[in-house]
């Protein structure tokens, strides 16, 4: 079974992370005339925001239903986590493209490249430290699945975002890094426009990534298989139900919704039969507490 995760606990990792890192880029940046290192300090200013919606989107997911919203606002979390894919792309990934094309456009040389070397060394392990801790975190909700199989089933947005962006600051670091050493080498300019180039577009790769993954979940996808499989099993076991006609789930956030459609024992009466419908309702919520709404039909026929 998934161990307790915190996805809090992951976000708030990633942002004093950034935040920090994003700090001395900009002042490497500026001290540089790097555009490698200015694409990555808007890179880590942009993740850092991020951190700040996707908490406003984990926390807003968690207010109970009202009557215009009955079934609770858990999806706020994919609103929030598209909308930071959004930004990943657009304020991350196209701003570091256009730096980098008009520095190729516009060479400048660069000054001090030992302090921005420095810098990227020190960021790539902080972030490092944060994609450990994110990390984490994903392998306590993956149990004892892979961790990239827990990727391609999870329906929690804010981890599969924060792990998404912590690997793309990572890998940009790295071509940061390569790039500047490369211009201290050679003191040719070029290899810093090619690096911001690249860290744009590996940010759009991974915005496109991210977008994709939560479109699903803003249209609307069901739980993840090993817990409708276990469900479903649960429901056909119970020995007052001769067949389960279908069954489906929907994950609202957090919550799932289930909705059943079973053929009883014809001869339970009307109030046994609704007896037995509400126990199971309730053991099934007590097995599984992500289980937030439960409708059971009973049916003769699909």
């Amino acid at each position: 079974m998934a161990g307790a995760s915190s996805p809090a606990r992951a976000i708030m990792y990633a942002f004093v992370a950034n935040l920090g890192i994003a700090i001395a880029k900009l002042i490497a940046a500026i001290y540089t005339a790097s555009g490698s290192m200015f694409a990555e300090a808007i890179h880590s200013f942009a993740d850092s925001v991020n951190q700040v919606l996707l908490f406003i989107g984990l926390k807003g997911s968690q207010r109970p239903a009202d009557e215009e919203h009955p079934m609770g606002y858990g999806k706020l979390s994919y609103f929030w986590s598209f909308v930071v894919a959004l930004i990943l792309f657009s304020l991350g990934g196209v701003y570091s493209i256009y730096e980098g094309l008009h520095k190729l456009m516009d060479p400048v040389l660069l000054t001090d490249i030992w302090i921005g070397l420095t810098v990227l060394g020190l960021a790539i392990c902080l972030e490092g430290a944060s994609f450990y801790g994110a990390s984490i975190e994903a392998k306590k909700m993956a149990g004892e699945r892979s961790l990239f199989e827990w990727l391609k089933q999870t329906r929690n947005a804010e981890l599969v975002v924060v792990l998404g962006e912590d690997l793309a600051a990572m890998l940009g670091l790295s071509i940061a890094f390569a790039a500047l050493f490369m211009v201290w080498l050679t003191n040719d300019p070029v290899y810093d426009a090619v690096g911001s180039i690249s860290i744009g577009v590996l940010l759009v790769i991974v915005a496109v990534f991210l977008g994709v993954r939560l479109k699903s979940l803003l249209v609307g996808r069901s739980a993840e298989p090993d817990l409708c499989t276990v469900i479903y099993e649960k429901i056909d076991q119970d020995n007052r139900i001769l067949e389960v006609f279908n069954m489906i789930t929907l994950q609202m956030g957090p919550k799932i919704m289930l909705a059943a459609k079973v053929r009883m024992r014809a001869e339970m009466r009307v109030a046994e039969a609704v007896s037995a419908i509400n126990e199971l309702e309730a053991s099934i919520k007590s097995a599984h507490p992500e289980v937030g709404w439960c409708f059971m039909e009973i049916d003769d026929k699909d």
